[in-house]
Parts: C-alpha cells; sequence; structure tokens
C-alpha cells in the first residue's frame, strides 16, 4: 500500500530543498566539495547496497560494491606509497572512523603505548582517545599549527620506556599545518625508539598532497603506518565518507573469521555503505591522476588570490606553504554566518575546495569591504577602505 506526503509535508521538502540549495552556495568555512554530479548513479540508490564485512572478502551479502571498493584503495595504495603485498584498507564513514581505525591498530600492535598528538589536533582524537583508554600527551604547536618537535622529543624522551603511537596532522582543522612525518621518524630513531606507530590524519590536504611540489612528507615511504583521509572533501560526495589505508600485517592482527556473514571482521563497522564506494570510485575513474593534479592546483591558485585580495584591503591574512586554507582575523558576525565561517580564537578561515572560484571570493570580498565591524585591519581605521575591482 503507497500513501501520498500531505500537502503540508511537500511544503516543507520544497523549503527544505531551496535552503540546502542557498546555504551551499554560500560557504566558504568547511572542506566540502560540491562540484560533483553523480546522477549517473541514480539508479543505485533504489537498492540496499551493503559492503559487509572485509571489501576484500566475498559475503553472504551479495548487493555489494565491494569489486569498485578494493579498486579504490588499490589507488589510493599506491597513491600513498604502501609497501607492494602489504597493504590494506577500507572506505569509512569518514575521518573520524579512519582515525579510530588507525589508532585501534597502534593499540593492539602496542596495549603500553603512549599516544603523543598535537594542541590543534581535530577535537574527535580526544574522544577516539577516550573510547579506545589510550593514555596521551598533547604537543605543543607552532604558531602555524605544526607540531612543535622540540617539545616532541623532549616528551619522548622522557617516557622513552614506552612504545609510542604519533598521531600526525596532515592539515590541521583550522590553519591546515601539516605535520612532517619524515622529521617525526628521525627524531624516533635518534632516541633510538624502536615500538613506534606513527598514523597520519590527511582527512582533507591528504587526498591531494601527492600532487604538489615539493611532495610533504606524509605517506608510508615518509615512515607512516597507517593514512586516513576524508572521500567528500577534495574529491565530493553527497554523504560524508571517507577511506582508511594500514600494513596488511598490522591489520591481521585484528581479523576474525564471521559465519553469520561468511566474511571477516575487520572493520569498525559491521554494515557499511555500499554507496559511497561506487561515489569515490566514479570520481576516480572520471579524473584520473591528472584530473586530480589539475583539482589540487585550481585550489592552491584560488587561496592565493584570496590572499592577495584579503591583504590588499588591509586585512592580514595568511596560509601555509601549498595549503588551500587562508586564516584572518574573525570578521562580523553577519559575514560569518552568512558565508559559515569556521571561527576559532578570533580567526576565521576560507578553506578554497575545487568548487570555490574567484568570482566567490570578488563575492566575500564586498561583503567584507561594505562591512568591516569586527575586522581587524592592518591600517588604521580613520583612512578610507581601498577601492576593491572585481574580476
Amino acid at each position: 500500500m503507497t500513501t501520498n506526503l500531505s500537502s503540508g509535508d511537500n511544503k516543507r521538502l520544497s523549503e527544505l530543498y531551496e535552503k540546502v540549495q542557498d546555504r551551499t552556495r554560500l560557504f566558504l568555512g568547511y572542506p566540502v566539495s560540491k562540484d560533483f554530479d553523480y546522477t549517473e548513479l541514480l539508479p543505485f540508490l533504489q537498492y540496499p547496497i551493503n559492503n559487509l564485512g572485509d571489501p576484500f572478502t566475498e559475503s553472504t551479502y551479495a548487493v555489494d560494491t565491494r569489486e569498485m571498493e578494493r579498486e579504490v584503495i588499490e589507488f589510493f595504495a599506491q597513491l600513498f606509497r604502501a609497501p607492494t603485498g602489504n597493504w590494506w584498507g577500507y572506505v569509512t564513514n569518514g575521518g573520524s572512523e579512519g582515525n579510530l581505525y588507525g589508532l585501534y591498530l597502534a593499540r593492539e600492535l602496542y596495549p603500553k603505548a603512549m599516544v603523543y598528538y598535537s594542541d590543534a589536533t581535530h577535537y574527535s582524537v580526544q574522544k577516539n582517545l577516550l573510547l579506545l583508554n589510550m593514555p596521551n600527551i598533547a604537543i605543543r604547536s607552532q604558531e602555524n599549527g605544526e607540531m612543535d618537535y622540540e617539545d616532541l622529543h623532549n616528551s619522548l624522551l622522557m617516557n622513552r620506556h614506552l612504545p609510542v603511537v604519533i598521531f600526525a596532522n596532515i592539515g590541521t582543522t583550522m590553519t591546515e599545518a601539516k605535520d612532517d612525518v619524515r622529521k617525526i621518524k628521525g627524531i624516533l630513531k635518534n632516541l633510538a625508539i624502536k615500538n613506534h606507530y606513527i598514523h597520519a590524519d590527511g582527512a582533507l590536504s591528504g587526498s591531494y598532497s601527492a600532487f604538489i611540489e615539493p611532495r610533504p612528507a606524509f605517506d608510508f615511504a615518509d615512515g607512516a603506518d597507517s593514512i586516513a583521509i576524508s572521500g567528500h572533501k577534495f574529491l565530493g560526495s553527497p554523504m560524508p565518507c571517507g577511506l582508511v589505508i594500514v600494513k596488511k600485517t598490522n591489520r591481521d592482527r585484528i581479523a576474525r573469521s564471521i559465519d553469520y556473514i561468511g566474511s571477516v571482521d575487520t572493520t569498525i563497522t559491521g554494515s557499511r555503505n555500499g554507496h559511497t564506494p561506487l561515489f569515490l570510485w566514479y570520481t576516480l575513474k572520471k579524473l584520473g591522476l591528472e584530473g586530480l593534479k589539475e583539482r589540487a592546483l585550481h585550489s592552491l591558485r584560488v587561496a592565493a588570490y584570496a590572499e592577495a585580495q584579503l591583504k590588499s584591503i588591509g586585512i592580514e591574512a595568511w596560509s601555509n606553504p601549498n595549503a588551500i586554507t587562508v586564516v584572518f582575523p574573525a570578521p562580523s558576525k553577519w559575514i560569518c554566518q552568512k558565508w559559515q565561517l569556521a571561527s576559532e580564537n578570533g580567526l576565521s578561515h576560507l578553506i578554497c575546495m575545487p568548487n570555490v572560484d574567484c568570482a566567490q571570493i570578488d563575492e566575500l570580498m564586498a561583503d567584507l569591504i561594505s562591512n568591516p565591524e569586527g575586522i581587524n585591519y592592518s591600517f588604521q581605521q580613520q583612512q578610507p577602505a581601498p577601492t576593491f575591482t572585481p574580476l
């Protein structure tokens, strides 16, 4: 039996659709790509696709996209220079799950380890550490958000009798600072700490860091033992997703066979979204390596433009090297709300995702000029703001 929605419910859906359209157009403060088109995949939404269990093991639940998921994992394993024949991964529901998985493997490998992470780390990491009951120490961050390596060295020195787990940020939340995995690995080597594990949180920056020069030190060849990224950020997806790549030998420590599903229990959740691997596979096939590289270069060009335009009207904007995030003093509440700008400790940022163009930056600039309240200009306030000419 089918029933139709009431006129009131239909109206609510129409209003919601208009709101989502409007609010999607006007946001620059969060790392979400909006330039995707999955129209060709709409027929798949009619089916309960579930990649239950391990993506590399078949299941009695066969309405799945495991084959596509495996191809996505292989693509990123190669991109992140994972050891040949010793990699594994799966598509997660987001970066937080990928980070939880990396820390989970680290705990199983070194149950008595101490975890080290910078104070610029995403808030979800402390929650993950609490869930896993892992002791931890926060390391100071530098002014740009990158880990303070001297403080890390000193903290490790005081606890060198314990195994070490390092949680490295490959793009912090507010400033997109990247911790140097190669440098961290060098500190561990100099202190002769053999029992260690390095997890790299590349939620945003990890997705495109392999395409920029100089290439940041963030992947397996640089010393990482696992890497997590988000899929809905740089790549783009209508629903949150991500993936985690680990060394297969470490994953094998937690794998166990489950008769009920005819597969292996190796993931955090049992049922897993089967549509998001399809979205990611579709994107990778459409763009390829060159298309992904061009997305990264486009974002870097727009970020450089945004920083220059902000500085041209006296706003002290800045960005980390090869970052698509531009940081500046928090503007008025009205502007933060309109453009959905994330703010913390008096600073805001805009993130130049692949869908952002110079025209959007121009529109934001016009708002900043006409509503200067709350902005800390570097020039004296009695001076008139310089005239801004859009592209």
